[in-house]
Protein backbone atom coordinates (compact mmCIF):
# COMPACT_ATOMS: atom_id res chain seq x y z
CA UNK A 1 0.00 0.00 0.00
CA UNK A 2 1.53 3.31 -1.08
CA UNK A 3 1.41 6.40 1.10
CA UNK A 4 -1.38 7.76 -1.06
CA UNK A 5 -3.60 4.66 -1.05
CA UNK A 6 -6.18 3.58 1.47
CA UNK A 7 -6.14 0.06 2.83
CA UNK A 8 -7.52 -2.45 0.33
CA UNK A 9 -9.28 -4.64 2.89
CA UNK A 10 -12.00 -5.77 0.47
CA UNK A 11 -9.55 -7.97 -1.46
CA UNK A 12 -8.99 -9.99 1.72
CA UNK A 13 -11.05 -13.13 0.92
CA UNK A 14 -12.28 -13.62 4.51
CA UNK A 15 -13.37 -9.99 4.73
CA UNK A 16 -14.91 -10.01 1.23
CA UNK A 17 -16.92 -13.18 1.83
CA UNK A 18 -18.13 -11.95 5.24
CA UNK A 19 -19.10 -8.56 3.83
CA UNK A 20 -21.02 -10.03 0.91
CA UNK A 21 -22.84 -12.36 3.30
CA UNK A 22 -23.78 -9.39 5.48
CA UNK A 23 -25.21 -7.51 2.49
CA UNK A 24 -27.59 -10.39 1.82
CA UNK A 25 -29.23 -9.83 5.23
CA UNK A 26 -31.01 -6.89 6.84
CA UNK A 27 -28.24 -4.33 7.38
CA UNK A 28 -27.51 -0.71 8.28
CA UNK A 29 -26.66 0.20 4.67
CA UNK A 30 -29.98 -0.82 3.16
CA UNK A 31 -32.22 0.25 6.05
CA UNK A 32 -30.58 3.49 7.19
CA UNK A 33 -27.81 4.92 5.01
CA UNK A 34 -29.18 4.19 1.53
CA UNK A 35 -32.72 5.54 2.13
CA UNK A 36 -31.19 8.80 3.36
CA UNK A 37 -28.86 8.99 0.37
CA UNK A 38 -31.72 8.46 -2.08
CA UNK A 39 -33.67 11.35 -0.55
CA UNK A 40 -30.67 13.63 -1.14
CA UNK A 41 -29.99 12.60 -4.74
CA UNK A 42 -30.32 15.37 -7.34
CA UNK A 43 -32.08 14.72 -10.63
CA UNK A 44 -29.90 12.16 -12.42
CA UNK A 45 -31.86 11.77 -15.65
CA UNK A 46 -29.45 12.04 -18.59
CA UNK A 47 -26.55 12.86 -16.26
CA UNK A 48 -22.96 11.59 -16.10
CA UNK A 49 -22.18 10.03 -12.72
CA UNK A 50 -18.99 8.98 -10.95
CA UNK A 51 -19.41 6.46 -8.11
CA UNK A 52 -16.33 6.43 -5.87
CA UNK A 53 -15.80 3.20 -3.96
CA UNK A 54 -18.56 1.59 -5.99
CA UNK A 55 -18.06 -1.85 -4.45
CA UNK A 56 -20.08 -4.55 -6.19
CA UNK A 57 -21.92 -1.96 -8.27
CA UNK A 58 -25.44 -2.00 -6.83
CA UNK A 59 -25.74 1.80 -6.93
CA UNK A 60 -24.17 1.97 -10.38
CA UNK A 61 -26.83 -0.35 -11.77
CA UNK A 62 -29.59 1.65 -10.10
CA UNK A 63 -28.24 4.91 -11.53
CA UNK A 64 -27.84 3.43 -15.01
CA UNK A 65 -31.61 3.23 -15.53
CA UNK A 66 -31.82 7.02 -15.74
CA UNK A 67 -28.29 8.34 -16.19
CA UNK A 68 -26.48 8.96 -19.47
CA UNK A 69 -23.32 7.28 -18.16
CA UNK A 70 -22.04 5.80 -14.91
CA UNK A 71 -18.38 5.29 -14.02
CA UNK A 72 -17.70 3.16 -10.96
CA UNK A 73 -14.23 3.13 -9.44
CA UNK A 74 -12.95 0.90 -6.66
CA UNK A 75 -9.60 -0.23 -5.31
CA UNK A 76 -10.84 -3.82 -4.85
CA UNK A 77 -10.44 -6.23 -7.75
CA UNK A 78 -12.79 -8.72 -6.06
CA UNK A 79 -15.53 -6.12 -5.79
CA UNK A 80 -15.18 -5.07 -9.42
CA UNK A 81 -15.22 -8.67 -10.65
CA UNK A 82 -18.53 -9.11 -8.83
CA UNK A 83 -19.87 -5.81 -10.18
CA UNK A 84 -19.11 -6.80 -13.77
CA UNK A 85 -20.92 -10.11 -13.28
CA UNK A 86 -24.09 -9.08 -11.49
CA UNK A 87 -24.46 -5.30 -11.91
CA UNK A 88 -23.54 -4.53 -15.49
CA UNK A 89 -25.22 -2.37 -18.12
CA UNK A 90 -24.25 -0.82 -21.43
CA UNK A 91 -23.75 2.65 -19.94
CA UNK A 92 -21.67 1.52 -16.93
CA UNK A 93 -17.87 1.49 -16.93
CA UNK A 94 -15.94 -0.01 -14.00
CA UNK A 95 -12.34 0.96 -13.25
CA UNK A 96 -9.83 -0.42 -10.75
CA UNK A 97 -8.76 2.90 -9.28
CA UNK A 98 -7.97 4.31 -5.85
CA UNK A 99 -10.13 7.23 -4.72
CA UNK A 100 -6.94 9.12 -3.90
CA UNK A 101 -5.43 8.68 -7.35
CA UNK A 102 -8.03 9.98 -9.79
CA UNK A 103 -5.64 11.99 -11.96
CA UNK A 104 -6.51 9.85 -15.00
CA UNK A 105 -10.16 10.94 -14.89
CA UNK A 106 -10.94 13.90 -17.17
CA UNK A 107 -11.74 17.28 -15.68
CA UNK A 108 -15.29 18.65 -15.69
CA UNK A 109 -16.80 15.35 -16.84
CA UNK A 110 -19.45 14.45 -14.25
CA UNK A 111 -22.68 16.02 -13.07
CA UNK A 112 -22.67 13.98 -9.86
CA UNK A 113 -19.86 12.50 -7.79
CA UNK A 114 -21.37 9.96 -5.43
CA UNK A 115 -19.80 7.84 -2.71
CA UNK A 116 -21.39 5.50 -0.19
CA UNK A 117 -19.43 4.76 3.00
CA UNK A 118 -15.95 4.96 1.46
CA UNK A 119 -14.49 8.36 2.38
CA UNK A 120 -13.59 7.31 5.94
CA UNK A 121 -10.94 5.03 4.38
CA UNK A 122 -9.20 7.92 2.59
CA UNK A 123 -5.75 8.86 3.85
CA UNK A 124 -5.49 12.20 2.03
CA UNK A 125 -8.95 13.72 2.37
CA UNK A 126 -7.88 17.09 0.99
CA UNK A 127 -6.55 15.51 -2.21
CA UNK A 128 -9.70 13.43 -2.56
CA UNK A 129 -12.03 16.43 -2.27
CA UNK A 130 -9.85 18.47 -4.61
CA UNK A 131 -10.11 15.70 -7.20
CA UNK A 132 -13.88 15.56 -6.78
CA UNK A 133 -14.07 19.29 -7.49
CA UNK A 134 -11.84 18.96 -10.56
CA UNK A 135 -13.84 16.18 -12.23
CA UNK A 136 -17.24 17.79 -11.61
CA UNK A 137 -18.90 19.97 -14.22
CA UNK A 138 -20.00 23.50 -13.34
CA UNK A 139 -22.80 23.32 -10.77
CA UNK A 140 -22.06 19.62 -10.23
CA UNK A 141 -22.98 17.89 -7.00
CA UNK A 142 -20.84 15.90 -4.56
CA UNK A 143 -22.91 13.52 -2.42
CA UNK A 144 -21.11 11.24 0.02
CA UNK A 145 -21.71 9.31 3.21
CA UNK A 146 -19.16 8.13 5.73
CA UNK A 147 -18.91 6.83 9.28
CA UNK A 148 -19.95 9.52 11.72
CA UNK A 149 -16.90 10.90 13.60
CA UNK A 150 -18.76 10.11 16.82
CA UNK A 151 -18.25 6.42 16.08
CA UNK A 152 -14.57 6.71 15.15
CA UNK A 153 -13.43 9.01 17.95
CA UNK A 154 -12.03 6.55 20.49
CA UNK A 155 -8.51 5.25 19.94
CA UNK A 156 -9.33 2.26 22.15
CA UNK A 157 -11.34 0.54 19.44
CA UNK A 158 -11.73 -2.65 21.48
CA UNK A 159 -13.58 -0.67 24.13
CA UNK A 160 -15.02 2.31 22.28
CA UNK A 161 -18.54 2.36 23.71
CA UNK A 162 -20.50 1.86 26.91
CA UNK A 163 -24.01 0.56 27.55
CA UNK A 164 -26.54 1.91 29.99
CA UNK A 165 -28.84 -0.22 32.13
CA UNK A 166 -31.33 -0.50 29.27
CA UNK A 167 -28.66 -1.71 26.85
CA UNK A 168 -28.42 1.52 24.86
CA UNK A 169 -25.03 2.10 23.24
CA UNK A 170 -23.04 5.32 23.76
CA UNK A 171 -19.76 5.87 21.93
CA UNK A 172 -16.84 7.34 23.85
CA UNK A 173 -15.60 10.73 22.63
CA UNK A 174 -12.39 10.78 24.66
CA UNK A 175 -10.12 11.07 21.59
CA UNK A 176 -12.40 13.10 19.33
CA UNK A 177 -9.87 15.93 18.91
CA UNK A 178 -7.06 13.52 17.97
CA UNK A 179 -7.43 12.79 14.26
CA UNK A 180 -5.84 9.89 12.42
CA UNK A 181 -5.95 6.13 12.04
CA UNK A 182 -8.29 3.90 13.97
CA UNK A 183 -7.63 0.14 13.86
CA UNK A 184 -10.80 -1.90 14.36
CA UNK A 185 -11.87 -5.51 14.12
CA UNK A 186 -14.61 -5.97 11.53
CA UNK A 187 -14.71 -9.55 10.24
CA UNK A 188 -10.89 -9.52 10.41
CA UNK A 189 -8.30 -7.79 12.59
CA UNK A 190 -6.75 -4.42 11.82
CA UNK A 191 -9.24 -2.77 9.50
CA UNK A 192 -8.06 0.85 9.23
CA UNK A 193 -10.50 3.77 9.31
CA UNK A 194 -9.55 7.46 9.36
CA UNK A 195 -11.01 9.64 12.10
CA UNK A 196 -11.69 13.27 11.18
CA UNK A 197 -13.63 15.87 13.08
CA UNK A 198 -16.80 17.25 11.55
CA UNK A 199 -15.14 20.66 11.47
CA UNK A 200 -12.28 19.24 9.39
CA UNK A 201 -14.66 17.73 6.85
CA UNK A 202 -16.55 21.01 6.52
CA UNK A 203 -13.36 23.09 6.23
CA UNK A 204 -11.85 20.85 3.53
CA UNK A 205 -15.05 20.97 1.50
CA UNK A 206 -15.25 24.76 1.68
CA UNK A 207 -11.53 25.26 1.05
CA UNK A 208 -11.80 23.23 -2.15
CA UNK A 209 -14.64 25.31 -3.57
CA UNK A 210 -17.75 23.45 -2.42
CA UNK A 211 -20.88 25.00 -0.95
CA UNK A 212 -22.60 22.64 1.48
CA UNK A 213 -26.30 22.27 0.71
CA UNK A 214 -27.26 19.59 3.20
CA UNK A 215 -25.71 17.65 6.07
CA UNK A 216 -27.75 14.71 7.40
CA UNK A 217 -27.15 12.29 10.25
CA UNK A 218 -29.78 9.67 9.36
CA UNK A 219 -32.19 8.36 11.95
CA UNK A 220 -34.07 5.07 11.44
CA UNK A 221 -37.85 4.97 11.16
CA UNK A 222 -40.06 2.58 13.13
CA UNK A 223 -40.38 0.11 10.26
CA UNK A 224 -36.60 -0.19 9.90
CA UNK A 225 -36.16 -0.83 13.63
CA UNK A 226 -38.80 -3.57 13.44
CA UNK A 227 -36.76 -5.28 10.72
CA UNK A 228 -33.39 -4.85 12.46
CA UNK A 229 -33.59 -4.19 16.20
CA UNK A 230 -29.94 -3.08 16.35
CA UNK A 231 -30.92 0.08 14.51
CA UNK A 232 -32.57 1.32 17.70
CA UNK A 233 -29.18 2.56 18.87
CA UNK A 234 -29.25 5.10 16.04
CA UNK A 235 -32.23 6.73 17.69
CA UNK A 236 -29.67 7.86 20.29
CA UNK A 237 -26.49 8.39 18.30
CA UNK A 238 -25.87 8.50 14.52
CA UNK A 239 -23.71 5.87 12.82
CA UNK A 240 -23.36 7.87 9.60
CA UNK A 241 -23.06 11.41 8.33
CA UNK A 242 -23.96 12.51 4.80
CA UNK A 243 -22.90 15.66 2.94
CA UNK A 244 -24.37 17.15 -0.22
CA UNK A 245 -22.28 19.95 -1.70
CA UNK A 246 -22.44 22.11 -4.82
CA UNK A 247 -19.35 22.86 -6.89
CA UNK A 248 -18.76 26.60 -6.82
CA UNK A 249 -17.55 28.65 -9.76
Amino acid sequence: MSQMESQNIFDNKVFFDSYMDLRQKANFNDLLEQPAMRKMLPDIKGKDILDIGCGFGANCLEFSALAHSVTGIDISIRMLETARKINCAGNIKYMNLSMEDMDCLPSMSYDLVYSSLAFHYALDFDRLISSCHRVLKKNGILLFSQENPITTASKNTDNRYVRDEEGNVFFKLADYQSEGERHVKWFVDDVIHQHRKVSTIITVLCKNGFMIQECVEPKPDKDAVKILKGLARDLIKPSFIIFKALKGD
